[in-house]
């Protein structure tokens, strides 16, 4: 496709005109017509503010009923709209990209929850895109705030998911990124017990959103963690449905320690993971007789597989978590879960996370163009290449995979081995000779 990619639309933030908006409802419609509701929500970017302003006149242009719900997580929204009775919900957010990108997921109902907008509706969200059509705007009227109602469903979903548990005597550190868990941030692990301490968790639109800080930055929560002598860290992505962890050392957890940690005290058998997940991950499910199934990279390829299989337990490294019952990754209700096998085992996060014995990894990105990652698929000498790096990998026991990024102009180099040095100078040395070739 060409506007979606792995997760949505993603894209500069000024790209979403009202215009191109407008088309993205008209094709929306061509889905699945005019009577239906509309949930609106989205992350903390300043331009998430202008794009649901805009939604809103687009779907008043096309007499389509809606409510908006300001800032809230991804996770929160797929939950309160199939909830609150809406057909469909636009979230505007680019996840874990810089404040000058934004994005458009949208879900719509599933048999028993939300889940992200099929292909067939994608397509005719593409085809709308790509049309001549023009329309006049009409401007919106004020409508129901459902930020405080949809919030407080949330929450309680969180903690009727959790019962019981009790997190007294635990000091935790958290990063909302500046973004949408900045909306609930500790409340609900203070209602538990928990002592929390935060960082960068301003709610308002804004400019702050992933930078220096959350899920893809992680050094400052290290700190906070160390200094401050906590039992743990816990850093979320702009829309908060993933989350990382960092250890009582300041050690990264990552999506596939977690996964592990949770499958484990479950007493799961089976797990579906992407094709970055960790070799480690992969010979701890061997060893144990749990059986994997892995997809290609994405959320939505893993809750697919999920649904498809009835796997209960999935995600990626990147720290998406879909836990037993869920529809997609949820990055608050990750972290209430490890905290409770914390509290209740009365291990430390490195104790549980020592489980698996984790692989030398290196991920190199590569700056690129839409051409560039065009001639990855078709290039004969691109292919012959990576075949003969794969080859060299065989020395370390390693593996290799280069994908282009789904959400951003990136080309991505990932080499898994026993050998930290030597896959760090393969990577370099195929990222140049690539470069070369495409």
């Amino acid at each position: 496709m060409k506007y979606f990619g792995t997760d949505g639309i993603r894209q500069k933030a000024e790209k979403f005109t009202p215009e191109f908006l407008t088309k993205i409802v008209a094709g929306l419609v061509d889905y699945a017509g005019t009577d239906i509701k509309v949930f609106l929500a989205g992350d903390t970017r300043e331009s998430t503010e202008w794009i649901l302003a805009d939604l809103e006149s687009a779907l008043e242009t096309f007499g389509i009923e809606y409510a908006n719900a300001g800032v809230l997580p991804t996770p929160a929204i797929n939950y309160c709209f199939f909830e609150m009775g809406f057909d469909f919900a636009i979230d505007a957010t680019a996840s874990h990209n810089p404040y000058t990108d934004n994005g458009i997921k949208i879900f719509e109902r599933g048999q028993n929850s939300g889940q992200k907008l099929c292909t067939a509706g994608c397509n005719a969200i593409e085809k709308s895109l790509e049309s001549e059509q023009s329309y006049t705007l009409i401007s919106a009227t004020l409508r129901e705030n459902l930020h405080e109602e949809a919030l407080n469903l949330y929450k309680n979903h969180l903690l009727k998911y959790l019962k019981p548990a009790n997190f007294k005597n635990l000091k935790i550190g958290m990063d909302c990124a500046n973004g949408a868990t900045s909306t609930i941030n500790k409340t609900i692990f203070e209602e538990l017990g928990a002592k929390v301490t935060l960082i960068h968790n301003d709610s308002n639109y804004n400019t702050a959103i992933n930078t220096n800080c959350g899920s893809t930055h992680l050094e400052s929560l290290k700190d906070l963690v160390i200094k401050n002598h906590l039992n743990f860290g816990i850093a979320f992505d702009g829309d908060g449905d993933r989350c990382l962890m960092v250890d009582e050392t300041g050690e990264t957890i990552d999506g596939d320690q977690i996964i592990a940690i949770l499958a484990q005290y479950l007493k799961l058998k089976q797990i579906a993971v992407t094709v970055m997940a960790n070799q480690g991950l992969l010979n701890w499910a061997d060893e144990n007789k749990i059986t994997t199934e892995i997809t290609a990279v994405g959320d939505s390829n893993v809750a697919i597989a999920m649904r498809e299989k009835n796997i209960k337990i999935g995600g990626e490294q990147s720290g998406h978590i879909i836990l037993p019952d869920q529809a997609t990754g949820d990055g608050m209700l990750t972290a209430l879960m490890i905290t409770k096998i914390i509290s209740e085992t009365k291990k430390s996060l490195k104790d549980l996370s020592s489980i698996i014995t984790k692989f030398p990894q290196v991920i190199i990105n590569m700056d690129t163009t839409p051409i560039q990652k065009e001639n990855l698929k078709t290039s004969k000498k691109a292919k012959n290449l990576l075949l003969d790096f794969d080859q060299k990998l065989k020395s370390v026991s390693g593996r290799l995979l280069v994908r282009p990024s789904g959400t951003e102009p990136l080309i991505r180099i990932t080499m898994w081995g026993n050998d930290e040095k030597i896959i760090t100078d393969l990577a370099n040395k195929l990222k140049n000779e690539l470069g070369e070739i495409l």
